[in-house]
């Protein structure tokens, strides 16, 4: 057994956790604040020819004015489908569908709808740390491994703690950009 069984790859379970925390960042950039913006539909994705594709593979995002975001998708049959995803994906507007076209006005933030935001917020929060304690599973799951391929109790305690303090960073950096994103909707 070689000594690399015996090391664990934190830099790869760091790069995990970056892409998890790179992903929240992406999400949080599409719950609007007011003003129209074509990231919007980013996470939105369209059951389109058999497997979930995002609207901006399926047409042209466009936004023409401030409170108005276009969609001029290309492939009629998929206007339907597309529409519907819109409606189903909780980010509160009502689409209005012209032809090709499908308009989504932006409407003003009212205090209800930036306390809807903030829990949607959340909820993408929650979802990162899901996938960072995935991360630190696996982690955990390695050291397990190397215990049997001969690891010392010591440095299974010094890599179940490099893994839980990647952990802890990883999901305070999640706490503090849900902190600052959910005081961004709520600002009036």
């Amino acid at each position: 057994m070689s000594n690399d069984d015996l090391e664990i790859d934190t830099d790869d379970l760091q790069r995990r956790m970056d892409g998890a925390m790179a992903s929240l960042r992406h999400e949080f950039a599409s719950l609007r604040t007011g003003r129209a913006s074509a990231s919007i539909v980013d996470p939105i994705q369209v059951d389109a020819y058999g497997q979930m594709t995002p609207i901006n593979q399926l047409g042209t995002v466009n936004v023409p004015e401030p409170r108005m975001v276009v969609i001029n998708v290309w492939d009629k049959g998929m206007v339907g489908k597309v529409e519907k995803a819109i409606r189903e994906s909780g980010i509160g507007i009502n689409p209005v569908t012209d032809g090709p076209l499908i308009r989504l006005p932006i409407p003003e933030l009212n205090e209800e709808r930036r306390r809807e935001l903030t829990k949607v917020a959340g909820t993408y929060a929650e979802n990162a740390k899901v996938a960072i304690r995935n991360v630190r599973r696996d982690g955990m799951d390695q050291i397990k491994k190397a215990k049997s391929a001969g690891m010392s109790e010591d440095d299974q305690k010094m890599w179940a703690d490099e893994v839980q303090e990647l952990t802890d960073k990883a999901i305070a950096a999640v706490d503090k950009a849900l902190e600052a994103k959910q005081q961004e909707i709520m600002q009036v």
